[in-house]
């Protein structure tokens, strides 16, 4: 695939098949999120990767919990009550892969530079056939002490961006992408 059309093709996949990632691509994702830029090459990134289906389970059914308790100051998240409160429901979708993307420690940049660091293994990952999906829901969980600990993140550490991993079971067709919004053009 030329650059063009992995950029083009890359979805937020919320179906995903059993089958698991192997070390090997999952290495080559993490080969491409380093490469991506970083505020003065700080490269503050670190990885931690989960493919425990209970240990996924597990923060999935805390993540809910936790998103339900806030749900009257967050209208946004007030549209999924219903689902949220689904003990069916899994945050990560059944995928076989969750890659957490943090730092030991958050600066000015450090976010900017985990999110370059999601596109790039993003866009690794459409090429390589797979399907991505950052998944919000997971950041507060994924930040409370014993589960940092559990994902390897030190008490100074953030966990910025989780992204899903997996093979798709359904490729969602593409969404309509309104034209930029030029605010300003000085020339």
């Amino acid at each position: 695939m030329t650059f063009a059309e992995v950029l083009l093709a890359r979805r937020a996949v919320r179906a995903y098949t059993s089958r698991k990632v192997d070390e090997t691509i999952a290495r080559t994702l993490l080969h491409a999120a380093v490469h991506a830029p970083s505020a003065m090459n700080g490269q503050p990134w670190r990885f931690s990767i989960v493919q425990d289906l209970a240990q996924l389970k597990r923060y999935s059914d805390r993540a809910k919990a936790m998103l339900l308790k806030r749900l009257s100051s967050d209208p946004k998240t007030s549209q999924y009550a219903e689902r949220l409160r689904d003990p069916a429901f899994n945050i990560f979708y059944d995928a076989s892969m969750l890659i957490v993307i943090g730092v030991d420690e958050r600066g000015t940049y450090t976010d900017a530079d985990c999110w370059l660091a999601a596109a790039n293994l993003m866009f690794a990952a459409t090429e390589a056939g797979l399907g991505t999906c950052p998944i919000g829901f997971a950041i507060p969980v994924l930040n409370v002490p014993d589960v940092k600990a559990e994902i390897g993140l030190p008490e100074t550490g953030t966990a910025v961006a989780p992204i899903l991993v997996g093979y798709p079971a359904v490729v969602p067709p593409p969404v309509p992408r309104a034209d930029a919004k030029i605010v300003s053009w000085s020339r």
